[in-house]
């Protein structure tokens, strides 16, 4: 009965993944088609907020005075970046991320 029913519904699902993935990517501006250029209508940043909270997040485990190559985060937007973000846990957690 089992083998059965995976030959049917695999096709299904693909249908529906498919029709699915059509309607949802036509209301988006599509950017790869032109790289170099922004699509009309994409959102922009215009600031990025880096409180006091921020900062101490992001230099979580970093004694001061910090060192020149963390100046870095002055220009740290709202990309991904996993200096700010904890990491493995102990002993290769250098700065204290999991205690």
């Amino acid at each position: 009965m089992k083998a059965r029913i995976i030959p049917v519904a695999l096709p299904l699902l693909f249908m529906l993944h498919n029709g699915y993935s059509a309607n949802a990517a036509s209301d988006y501006p599509i950017a790869g088609t032109t790289p170099w250029q922004r699509p009309v209508g994409a959102p922009v940043i215009e600031w990025v907020k880096r409180d006091q909270a921020w900062y101490e997040i992001s230099l979580t485990g970093v004694l001061h005075p910090y060192p020149r190559s963390l100046y870095f985060l002055e220009n740290q937007g709202y990309w991904y970046t996993p200096f700010i973000l904890p990491g493995m846990p102990p002993p290769y957690d250098l700065r204290g991320w999991h205690q």
